[in-house]
């Protein structure tokens, strides 16, 4: 528990988890918030409860660049939130 607690107090800015679909960004992520007591978040799951659909329904209603759009806005909100365990799909690093 001590590297943990070290590791912990260096922490200044989120924890990012990058990945594609199903490659254990959010197992991972949500493991390791609980392990350096952090909160965890999943920007496509923040999307989702934005915008009230599933992320393939923005798809579809808006476009990839309304999602896109939402999906950055979503990365800064957790970014300025602090210290957290970020979890981002792969597409967001293409579009930072």
């Amino acid at each position: 528990m001590q590297v943990l607690d070290r590791v912990k107090s260096r922490l200044d800015r989120p924890i990012t988890m990058i990945g594609l679909m199903g490659s254990g960004k959010s197992l991972v992520g949500r493991q390791l918030s609980a392990a350096l007591d952090l909160t965890f978040i999943d920007s496509d799951q923040v999307v989702e409860q934005t915008a009230g659909i599933s992320i393939s329904e923005i798809f579809e209603l808006a476009g990839e660049a309304k999602f896109r759009e939402m999906e950055r806005r979503a990365i800064r909100d957790a970014v300025d939130a602090g210290t957290v365990v970020l979890s981002v799909g792969g597409g967001a690093v293409c579009n930072a």
